[in-house]
């Protein structure tokens, strides 16, 4: 006899059996093998779905999107004239991340050469 899923199959002709019967065996219709019911009193069936089990187009757009920025990926950006609010040097880099919904605007990061001072704005 062999068990898949929650259904339970003869071992001898593989036909499905019955469990639902009032008796205390379950016999095989086909070729009338007989097994106690006490033997799957205890079965549990237990599954499992690969990651990969149901691909979607979400799930795989999921896998290009950044969702975090390394402290090295911070410091690179564009550099702009921009005087800094705390030590008054005129340049910034600065580098744009969309943090909020699509139809909103991105968030604007700024840094300065000078000190490091850091601050963001959203467009």
């Amino acid at each position: 006899m062999s068990v898949v899923g929650s259904l339970i199959f003869c071992s001898y002709c593989g036909d499905l059996l019955d469990s639902h019967s009032a008796s205390s065996d379950i016999q095989c219709n086909i070729c009338l093998a007989s097994y106690p019911k006490s033997q799957f009193a205890n079965l549990k069936v237990v599954t499992k779905s690969a990651d990969d089990a149901f691909p979607s187009k979400l799930k795989l757009a999921r896998s290009v999107v950044k969702t975090s920025l390394k402290k090295d990926e911070l410091d690179e950006g564009a550099t702009i004239k921009e005087k800094c609010p705390k030590c008054g040097n005129e340049e910034m880099q600065y580098h744009t991340l969309q943090l909020r919904s699509a139809d909103e605007g991105a968030t604007v990061f700024y840094t300065c050469t000078e000190c490091g001072y850091r601050f963001r704005t959203n467009n």
